[in-house]
């Protein structure tokens, strides 16, 4: 089965890792640090995931990932948290950079959303990984996490894994 590898950064990763691993198709998700080429070759808060394309179609995790950050904001923290679909070929970058300006459409300010090459991806220690399944009744997973988590609820409900 064809799975590829891609990585998405924008926000803080224990709460990129919630929202991707609750989607069906996507497997064995990883937060941690990804860096690019220059000038994005700072390590920056990201998940690597891959996913099965048949039943996760590449257009959906990357509406998904637009629209559970702040895509269009080009805020203080964005080399903490740069928003950034990684990718491992040039096909795939192709592709993405075409969904990323079909989605346009649906935002009302200009996506910030970076199509980067995936360099280097460096795992958070072993204690942060499935974070939100960890820690899911704490202050931090109900403030920013549980809001992202509804979101997918109420818009894309058929794609996620039954809980």
């Amino acid at each position: 089965m064809n799975t590829p590898l891609i990585g998405f950064g924008g926000g803080c990763h224990w709460c990129t890792e919630a929202v991707f691993n609750s989607l069906i198709g996507v497997k064995h998700v990883e937060q941690g640090f990804i860096r690019s080429t220059p000038p994005a070759d700072s390590l920056s808060e990201a998940v690597q995931l891959r996913f099965d394309p048949k039943k996760m179609p590449l257009a959906v995790l990357v509406e998904i990932h637009l629209r559970t950050h702040s895509a269009t904001s080009n805020h203080a923290f964005r080399e903490k948290y740069r928003s950034a679909v990684y990718t491992t070929c040039d096909a795939l970058s192709a592709e993405v950079a075409e969904v990323i300006q079909t989605l346009q459409v649906g935002f009302v300010k200009p996506l910030i959303t970076q199509v980067l090459p995936l360099i280097e991806f460096e795992s958070s220690p072993d204690q942060y990984q499935q974070y939100y399944q960890k820690h899911a009744e704490g202050a931090f997973c109900q403030r920013y996490v549980d809001p992202k988590l509804t979101l997918l609820r109420e818009e894309f409900s058929g794609l996620l894994i039954a809980p």
